[in-house]
């Protein structure tokens, strides 16, 4: 998992992108969403060492991830005023903390301590993690955000098989696993911080012009428009999201007798599709258009999840597949859009994007949680079935070619 020195060492260009730095970042966020991970695949067993209810596993949620998306727009506003590379190792250190904290939690009070360390760890790599992807990009941005976000969503993705292959053998403290391989994140970031630093100078001593962008107020109500139904899919897919990878395990063991850790198998494919429909979301991108991609990821996704609840298991398998791919085709497209929307502000709004994305996540999980307990599993997933076809909305939004004509508009150069 090393990273060679001369590929964090080069030097970026306007229009040269740094793969030796993409890549880097793109192993960080895999190893950072890796232990965010351990939180879901966690559950089981909690629930069955601690006697929880699924509305107490569903407060879990709602702490790691509501503290992310709180913190993660502050981050992004601090570090747009004042870039922080040591933000880096420093987010990595708390989600170590976390890790080692979660291994020796002796109460249901301790578990939600730790994993609030997790999600401050989080809170603070995301933005300075996604402005190094944008800094490293040149002029492959889609391409450049999906190498960026695939190692957070393979990441994600092997919660199932950590439940499969550590928590159901080892238990609660084989999360201490993971602050090892925080440890190796720590090294990794000090050299993506290093890099950063340096680019960040040369940028200080080349700016010849100060632009100020001035937003034109007929501009910036139709902007409003587009980020609201931006928001609006970002809270469909991550409700839909969580309900499966949280909660579907329970729901394949209540319907279809399927041990929890059989059950994990199904959940991971729907997870590691998702993060190959991540990375090739953002090169589909580039060539279609990025309007279209988050269009057409709600288009084809929903018919498939209306299908889901009507599946036998073989087919449940095929469907989970199909819809992590598709539906998760726009999760690195939506910020790179909304970096569109709002140009010059690539902190706060890749915090804003994906924390509301973690805000809605935990929300979801929340809700949904206490709603399983008061009308059982298949009843919750029968009615997430439906939550993509609020998605088709952004079919209204603005095509890249208008983004680029308003991003012109309000250019002025002091």
């Amino acid at each position: 998992m090393g990273v060679k020195k001369d590929m964090i060492t080069k030097k970026p260009t306007s229009n040269n992108t740094v793969y030796g730095v993409l890549f880097a970042i793109g192993l960080v966020h895999l190893v950072n969403d890796s232990m965010q991970s351990v939180i879901p695949a966690i559950m089981p067993i909690l629930q069955d060492s601690m006697q929880l209810s699924y509305g107490q596993l569903g407060w879990i949620l709602f702490a790691i991830n509501f503290t992310a998306s709180i913190m993660q727009p502050v981050i992004g506003l601090f570090a747009d005023k004042r870039p922080t590379p040591a933000l880096l190792p420093m987010a990595m250190a708390s989600t170590l903390t976390g890790m080692l904290l979660l291994a020796y939690a002796p109460s249901y009070a301790a578990v939600i301590i730790a994993v609030i360390f997790v999600g401050l760890g989080s809170a603070a790599f995301h933005p300075e993690g996604s402005r190094v992807s944008h800094m490293a990009a040149g002029s492959r941005r889609g391409l450049a955000q999906s190498i960026f976000q695939v190692g957070g969503n393979a990441g994600q993705s092997l919660a199932p098989l950590l439940t499969r292959l550590i928590f159901i053998p080892l238990g609660q403290f084989g999360a201490i696993w993971f602050t090892g391989i925080a440890a190796i994140g720590i090294v990794i970031q000090i050299f993506i911080a290093r890099w950063y630093g340096r680019t960040l100078k040369i940028a200080a001593t080349t700016k010849k012009t100060v632009v100020r962008k001035v937003m034109n107020p007929a501009v910036r109500r139709k902007v409003t428009k587009a980020m609201i139904m931006l928001l609006l899919l970002v809270f469909v897919r991550s409700w839909y999201v969580t309900s499966v990878g949280s909660y579907y395990a329970f729901y394949l063991r209540d319907v279809f007798s399927v041990s929890i850790a059989d059950a994990q198998i199904y959940v991971f494919l729907f997870l590691a599709a998702g993060a190959l429909g991540t990375l090739l979301g953002g090169p589909f991108a580039d060539r279609f258009g990025k309007r279209n991609v988050l269009f057409g990821s709600m288009l084809f996704a929903a018919p498939l999840t209306l299908l889901l609840p009507y599946a036998n298991l073989m087919w449940t398998g095929i469907l989970l597949t199909l819809i992590g791919f598709i539906l998760l085709s726009s999760f690195s497209v939506s910020v790179v859009y909304a970096q569109m929307l709002i140009p010059g502000r690539v902190g706060a709004v890749s915090g804003l994007v994906t924390g509301l994305a973690f805000g809605m996540g935990g929300l979801g999980g929340l809700v949904l949680g206490n709603w399983i307990d008061a009308s059982g599993v298949a009843t919750v997933m029968q009615f997430c079935s439906y939550l993509p076809l609020l998605g088709v909305i952004t079919f209204l939004l603005p095509s890249d070619r208008k983004l680029n004509e308003w991003a012109k508009e309000n250019e002025v150069e002091d």
